[in-house]
């Protein structure tokens, strides 16, 4: 299926490595120029030299307010308009309730959902010249929760609500905005995670048999395939949706397991 979106100009955060990194990989298969914004210029160069055709990249932080502006007005003057914007960048820090801190939890908000809110105020212009989509990369950890993760979890509550918020004050630009929740899938930060275990294997095997279909982890390709879509104009009359990309693990019956 031709998705349309040969030539778009697509900002993808933290699209260097993981899920980012599958998106922008989807997006040059669909002919998309991806333009990659996260701190590790490594990173992104790897993830383009990878994808061999068109494709920028910009290294800033984003938790600084000020870089946001920046990486905006930066991938705009590449190619003189924005046709998309992917929100993605993020880390669960493991900031909780007992032992977290106000400083920890203010700051894992700059890293997991103010730059999100900046990232599309600042895009919204080129946007609404383009007529573009926003698509939000969330986490299952503002349903479910996860337990030590007050602030991610906090921060995903947030990008559900502002999706559903944005869908509505951008219907009349046409602009629409959509999100992909992740619940358990094979990331570089994941397989990070992983290592802190005292047994690693055995409790991927554990969570793998939660997951309903297929008893397996969502594979960062899957979840590029559901962006890519719901960032062209195949997915034209989609917005405020919250869409989750999970072999079922947030919703079904746990009896089914």
């Amino acid at each position: 299926m031709d998705l349309h979106l040969q030539d778009k100009a697509i900002i993808v955060t933290g699209g260097g490595r993981g899920i980012g990194a599958g998106i922008v990989h989807a997006l040059a298969r669909e002919g998309a120029i991806p333009i990659i914004i996260s701190r590790s210029a490594e990173h992104n160069l790897e993830t383009l030299k990878a994808i061999n055709s068109e494709g920028y990249q910009i290294a800033l932080d984003l938790t600084d307010p000020a870089a946001c502006k920046s990486a905006v007005e930066q991938a705009h003057n590449i190619l003189g308009r924005i046709d998309g914007l992917v929100n993605n960048a993020g880390v669960n820090d493991g900031v909780g309730l007992e032992n977290g801190s106000y400083e920890g939890f203010i700051a894992s908000l700059h890293k997991n959902l103010v730059h999100y809110y900046l990232m599309a105020h600042h895009a919204l212009p080129a946007l609404k010249a383009s007529q573009g989509s926003i698509l939000n990369i969330t986490s299952k950890t503002a349903e479910t929760g996860q337990g030590n993760t007050s602030a991610y979890a906090a921060a995903n509550g947030g990008r559900n609500a502002l999706t559903r918020e944005w869908a509505v004050e951008l219907l009349k630009y046409g602009i629409r905005v959509n999100a992909v929740v992740v619940a358990e899938c094979m990331t570089p930060l994941y397989e990070s995670w992983l290592t802190t275990l005292a047994n690693p294997e055995t409790m991927l095997e554990k969570i793998k048999d939660k997951i309903p279909l297929g008893k397996r982890m969502t594979t960062q390709e899957e979840i590029a395939d559901m962006a890519v879509f719901l960032l062209s104009s195949r997915s034209s009359h989609t917005t405020g949706q919250i869409i989750h990309v999970d072999g079922g693990y947030v919703h079904l019956d746990r009896a089914l397991l």
